[in-house]
Protein backbone atom coordinates (compact mmCIF):
# COMPACT_ATOMS: atom_id res chain seq x y z
CA UNK A 1 0.00 0.00 0.00
CA UNK A 2 1.49 3.36 -1.01
CA UNK A 3 1.68 6.38 1.29
CA UNK A 4 -1.14 8.26 -0.50
CA UNK A 5 -3.59 5.39 -0.13
CA UNK A 6 -2.69 5.03 3.54
CA UNK A 7 -3.20 8.75 4.06
CA UNK A 8 -6.65 8.64 2.42
CA UNK A 9 -7.69 5.69 4.60
CA UNK A 10 -6.53 7.51 7.74
CA UNK A 11 -8.48 10.62 6.73
CA UNK A 12 -11.64 8.57 6.17
CA UNK A 13 -11.23 6.85 9.53
CA UNK A 14 -10.70 10.20 11.22
CA UNK A 15 -13.87 11.56 9.61
CA UNK A 16 -15.88 8.51 10.65
CA UNK A 17 -14.54 8.79 14.20
CA UNK A 18 -15.34 12.51 14.30
CA UNK A 19 -18.94 11.91 13.20
CA UNK A 20 -19.29 9.05 15.65
CA UNK A 21 -17.87 11.05 18.52
CA UNK A 22 -20.52 13.74 18.11
CA UNK A 23 -23.44 11.33 18.04
CA UNK A 24 -23.26 12.21 21.72
CA UNK A 25 -24.78 14.48 24.34
CA UNK A 26 -21.44 15.77 25.68
CA UNK A 27 -18.55 17.95 24.59
CA UNK A 28 -15.41 17.60 26.70
CA UNK A 29 -12.58 20.08 27.14
CA UNK A 30 -10.46 18.06 24.71
CA UNK A 31 -13.07 18.23 21.92
CA UNK A 32 -14.50 20.91 19.64
CA UNK A 33 -17.81 21.17 17.80
CA UNK A 34 -17.58 22.49 14.25
CA UNK A 35 -20.29 23.61 11.85
CA UNK A 36 -22.04 20.51 10.54
CA UNK A 37 -21.65 18.48 13.75
CA UNK A 38 -24.20 18.38 16.56
CA UNK A 39 -24.80 17.22 20.10
CA UNK A 40 -27.96 15.15 20.69
CA UNK A 41 -29.50 14.73 24.14
CA UNK A 42 -29.40 11.20 25.52
CA UNK A 43 -33.08 10.48 24.89
CA UNK A 44 -33.08 12.19 21.49
CA UNK A 45 -35.36 15.09 22.50
CA UNK A 46 -33.09 18.02 21.61
CA UNK A 47 -30.15 18.81 19.34
CA UNK A 48 -27.47 21.51 19.51
CA UNK A 49 -25.54 22.75 16.52
CA UNK A 50 -25.08 25.50 13.96
CA UNK A 51 -28.07 26.83 12.00
CA UNK A 52 -29.22 29.69 9.78
CA UNK A 53 -32.64 31.17 10.64
CA UNK A 54 -35.22 31.76 7.93
CA UNK A 55 -33.68 33.23 4.78
CA UNK A 56 -30.54 34.43 6.57
CA UNK A 57 -27.13 33.04 5.67
CA UNK A 58 -25.66 33.96 9.06
CA UNK A 59 -24.68 31.07 11.32
CA UNK A 60 -25.68 30.72 14.96
CA UNK A 61 -25.27 28.04 17.61
CA UNK A 62 -28.65 26.99 18.91
CA UNK A 63 -30.79 24.25 20.42
CA UNK A 64 -33.83 22.82 18.67
CA UNK A 65 -36.25 19.91 19.02
CA UNK A 66 -34.70 16.75 17.57
CA UNK A 67 -37.73 14.49 17.84
CA UNK A 68 -40.19 16.51 15.75
CA UNK A 69 -39.95 17.12 11.98
CA UNK A 70 -40.34 20.92 12.09
CA UNK A 71 -37.05 22.57 13.08
CA UNK A 72 -37.98 24.72 16.06
CA UNK A 73 -35.13 26.64 17.69
CA UNK A 74 -35.61 27.24 21.43
CA UNK A 75 -32.26 28.81 22.43
CA UNK A 76 -29.49 30.75 20.68
CA UNK A 77 -25.98 31.32 22.05
CA UNK A 78 -24.61 34.10 19.84
CA UNK A 79 -27.76 36.19 19.40
CA UNK A 80 -25.74 39.41 19.35
CA UNK A 81 -22.93 38.28 17.06
CA UNK A 82 -23.62 36.03 14.08
CA UNK A 83 -20.95 34.21 12.07
CA UNK A 84 -21.03 34.89 8.33
CA UNK A 85 -19.48 31.58 7.25
CA UNK A 86 -19.07 27.97 8.38
CA UNK A 87 -15.83 28.53 10.31
CA UNK A 88 -17.42 28.61 13.78
CA UNK A 89 -16.01 26.37 16.51
CA UNK A 90 -17.50 25.65 19.93
CA UNK A 91 -14.93 24.65 22.55
CA UNK A 92 -14.18 24.77 26.28
CA UNK A 93 -11.17 27.00 26.93
CA UNK A 94 -8.33 26.51 29.44
CA UNK A 95 -10.27 28.22 32.23
CA UNK A 96 -13.27 25.91 31.74
CA UNK A 97 -15.41 28.49 29.95
CA UNK A 98 -17.46 27.46 26.87
CA UNK A 99 -16.53 29.75 23.96
CA UNK A 100 -17.64 30.10 20.36
CA UNK A 101 -14.92 31.37 18.04
CA UNK A 102 -14.42 32.18 14.38
CA UNK A 103 -11.08 32.90 12.64
CA UNK A 104 -12.44 36.06 11.04
CA UNK A 105 -14.10 37.43 14.21
CA UNK A 106 -12.28 35.92 17.18
CA UNK A 107 -14.46 35.25 20.22
CA UNK A 108 -18.10 35.31 19.10
CA UNK A 109 -19.73 34.23 22.37
CA UNK A 110 -18.72 32.91 25.77
CA UNK A 111 -20.73 31.66 28.74
CA UNK A 112 -21.13 33.73 31.91
CA UNK A 113 -20.07 31.25 34.57
CA UNK A 114 -22.09 31.26 37.80
CA UNK A 115 -19.34 29.41 39.70
CA UNK A 116 -15.56 29.35 39.43
CA UNK A 117 -14.11 26.29 37.75
CA UNK A 118 -11.20 25.18 39.94
CA UNK A 119 -8.81 22.85 38.11
CA UNK A 120 -11.72 20.53 37.39
CA UNK A 121 -12.13 18.80 34.02
CA UNK A 122 -15.50 20.01 32.77
CA UNK A 123 -17.84 19.17 29.93
CA UNK A 124 -20.88 20.57 28.18
CA UNK A 125 -23.91 18.30 28.20
CA UNK A 126 -27.24 18.67 26.42
CA UNK A 127 -30.06 17.33 28.58
CA UNK A 128 -33.41 15.95 27.43
CA UNK A 129 -35.05 19.01 29.02
CA UNK A 130 -33.34 21.18 26.39
CA UNK A 131 -30.94 22.59 29.00
CA UNK A 132 -27.27 22.90 28.02
CA UNK A 133 -25.15 22.55 31.16
CA UNK A 134 -21.49 22.87 32.11
CA UNK A 135 -20.48 20.46 34.86
CA UNK A 136 -17.51 18.54 36.16
CA UNK A 137 -16.74 15.36 34.25
CA UNK A 138 -16.92 13.39 37.52
CA UNK A 139 -20.13 15.00 38.84
CA UNK A 140 -22.44 12.38 37.32
CA UNK A 141 -26.11 13.38 37.49
CA UNK A 142 -25.46 16.04 40.12
CA UNK A 143 -27.17 19.39 39.51
CA UNK A 144 -24.04 21.20 40.69
CA UNK A 145 -23.72 23.13 37.42
CA UNK A 146 -21.10 25.79 36.74
CA UNK A 147 -23.41 27.24 34.06
CA UNK A 148 -26.68 26.40 32.31
CA UNK A 149 -28.51 27.78 29.29
CA UNK A 150 -31.80 27.76 31.24
CA UNK A 151 -30.44 30.78 33.14
CA UNK A 152 -30.17 32.73 29.89
CA UNK A 153 -33.40 32.26 27.90
CA UNK A 154 -33.86 33.50 24.35
CA UNK A 155 -37.47 33.93 23.17
CA UNK A 156 -38.75 30.59 24.52
CA UNK A 157 -39.68 29.23 27.95
CA UNK A 158 -39.50 25.43 28.07
CA UNK A 159 -41.02 23.21 30.78
CA UNK A 160 -38.87 23.39 33.91
CA UNK A 161 -37.28 26.74 33.05
CA UNK A 162 -37.54 29.50 35.63
CA UNK A 163 -38.73 32.98 34.74
CA UNK A 164 -37.66 35.38 37.45
CA UNK A 165 -34.90 36.07 39.93
CA UNK A 166 -32.13 34.35 41.84
CA UNK A 167 -32.13 36.77 44.77
CA UNK A 168 -28.81 35.50 46.12
CA UNK A 169 -26.82 36.28 42.98
CA UNK A 170 -29.03 38.94 41.39
CA UNK A 171 -29.45 36.86 38.23
CA UNK A 172 -32.61 37.72 36.32
CA UNK A 173 -34.10 35.22 33.88
CA UNK A 174 -36.28 36.96 31.29
CA UNK A 175 -37.56 36.03 27.82
CA UNK A 176 -36.84 38.38 24.92
CA UNK A 177 -38.27 38.12 21.42
CA UNK A 178 -36.30 37.62 18.23
CA UNK A 179 -36.22 40.74 16.04
CA UNK A 180 -37.67 38.66 13.20
CA UNK A 181 -37.81 35.10 11.93
CA UNK A 182 -34.53 35.80 10.11
CA UNK A 183 -32.81 37.54 13.01
CA UNK A 184 -32.59 36.04 16.53
CA UNK A 185 -30.98 39.15 18.03
CA UNK A 186 -33.07 40.59 20.91
CA UNK A 187 -36.21 42.47 19.91
CA UNK A 188 -38.05 44.93 22.16
CA UNK A 189 -40.72 42.52 23.50
CA UNK A 190 -39.80 41.23 26.98
CA UNK A 191 -41.62 38.77 29.29
CA UNK A 192 -40.41 39.05 32.89
CA UNK A 193 -41.35 39.16 36.57
CA UNK A 194 -41.79 42.57 38.18
CA UNK A 195 -40.53 42.48 41.78
CA UNK A 196 -42.07 45.71 43.02
CA UNK A 197 -45.17 45.43 45.23
CA UNK A 198 -47.02 42.17 44.59
CA UNK A 199 -44.86 40.29 42.03
CA UNK A 200 -46.51 39.56 38.69
CA UNK A 201 -45.64 38.64 35.11
CA UNK A 202 -45.33 41.65 32.84
CA UNK A 203 -44.80 42.07 29.11
CA UNK A 204 -42.82 45.13 28.09
CA UNK A 205 -42.80 46.52 24.55
CA UNK A 206 -39.84 48.85 24.50
CA UNK A 207 -40.36 51.23 27.42
CA UNK A 208 -44.12 50.55 27.59
CA UNK A 209 -45.71 48.09 30.00
CA UNK A 210 -47.78 46.22 27.45
CA UNK A 211 -49.52 43.51 29.51
CA UNK A 212 -49.65 42.32 33.11
CA UNK A 213 -51.03 39.12 34.66
CA UNK A 214 -51.88 40.45 38.11
CA UNK A 215 -50.35 38.84 41.23
CA UNK A 216 -50.32 35.10 41.94
CA UNK A 217 -53.37 33.93 43.93
CA UNK A 218 -52.09 30.46 44.82
CA UNK A 219 -53.45 28.77 41.68
CA UNK A 220 -52.84 31.20 38.84
CA UNK A 221 -52.27 34.89 38.19
CA UNK A 222 -55.32 36.92 39.14
CA UNK A 223 -55.78 38.85 35.89
CA UNK A 224 -54.55 36.11 33.55
CA UNK A 225 -56.77 34.27 31.09
CA UNK A 226 -54.73 31.08 31.67
CA UNK A 227 -56.62 28.77 34.01
CA UNK A 228 -55.94 25.24 35.32
CA UNK A 229 -55.86 22.92 32.30
CA UNK A 230 -54.91 19.37 31.25
CA UNK A 231 -51.76 20.44 29.37
CA UNK A 232 -49.50 22.03 32.00
CA UNK A 233 -49.27 22.90 35.68
CA UNK A 234 -47.99 26.31 36.73
CA UNK A 235 -46.24 27.22 39.95
CA UNK A 236 -44.89 30.41 41.49
CA UNK A 237 -42.08 30.42 44.05
CA UNK A 238 -41.31 33.38 46.31
CA UNK A 239 -38.84 33.10 49.19
CA UNK A 240 -35.67 34.78 50.43
CA UNK A 241 -33.55 33.01 47.81
CA UNK A 242 -35.69 32.96 44.67
CA UNK A 243 -38.66 34.58 42.96
CA UNK A 244 -39.82 32.81 39.82
CA UNK A 245 -42.61 31.34 37.69
CA UNK A 246 -42.30 27.92 36.08
CA UNK A 247 -44.47 25.21 34.57
CA UNK A 248 -44.29 21.47 33.98
CA UNK A 249 -46.23 19.34 31.52
CA UNK A 250 -49.00 17.12 32.87
CA UNK A 251 -48.19 14.54 30.19
CA UNK A 252 -44.49 14.10 29.36
CA UNK A 253 -45.43 12.75 25.94
CA UNK A 254 -46.77 16.20 25.01
CA UNK A 255 -44.55 18.93 23.53
CA UNK A 256 -45.47 22.46 24.55
CA UNK A 257 -43.57 25.72 24.68
CA UNK A 258 -44.21 29.42 25.20
CA UNK A 259 -42.56 32.30 23.40
CA UNK A 260 -42.80 36.04 22.86
CA UNK A 261 -43.61 36.97 19.26
CA UNK A 262 -42.16 40.30 18.13
CA UNK A 263 -44.18 40.46 14.91
CA UNK A 264 -47.57 39.94 16.59
CA UNK A 265 -46.67 41.50 19.98
CA UNK A 266 -47.99 38.41 21.76
CA UNK A 267 -46.96 35.89 24.39
CA UNK A 268 -48.03 32.56 22.89
CA UNK A 269 -48.26 28.94 24.00
CA UNK A 270 -48.03 26.23 21.36
CA UNK A 271 -48.73 22.50 21.60
CA UNK A 272 -47.37 20.00 19.09
CA UNK A 273 -50.09 18.08 17.23
CA UNK A 274 -49.13 14.57 16.19
CA UNK A 275 -52.20 14.45 13.95
CA UNK A 276 -51.30 17.51 11.86
CA UNK A 277 -47.53 17.33 12.48
CA UNK A 278 -47.50 21.03 13.32
CA UNK A 279 -47.47 23.47 16.23
CA UNK A 280 -50.99 24.52 17.18
CA UNK A 281 -51.71 27.72 19.11
CA UNK A 282 -53.15 26.90 22.55
CA UNK A 283 -53.32 30.34 24.21
CA UNK A 284 -52.03 33.85 23.62
CA UNK A 285 -51.98 37.15 25.54
CA UNK A 286 -52.94 39.89 25.41
CA UNK A 287 -56.28 39.07 23.86
CA UNK A 288 -58.25 41.54 21.74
Amino acid sequence: MDALSLLLICCKLLLIFSEFSFASDVLTSSQSLSDGNTLISKGGSFELGFFSPGSSENRYVGIWYKSIPVKTVVWVANRLKPINDSSGLLTINRTGNPVLTSPSIGIVWSASLNKEVQQTPVMLQLLDSGNLILRGEQDGDSENYFWQSFDYPSDTLLPGMKLGWDLKTGLERRVTSWKSSNDPSPGDLIWKIERQGNPELVMWKGSTKFYRTGPWNGVTFSASSIKPNPIFNSSFVSNEDELYYTYILADKAVFSRTLVNQTLSLHQRFVWSKATQSWELYTSVPRD
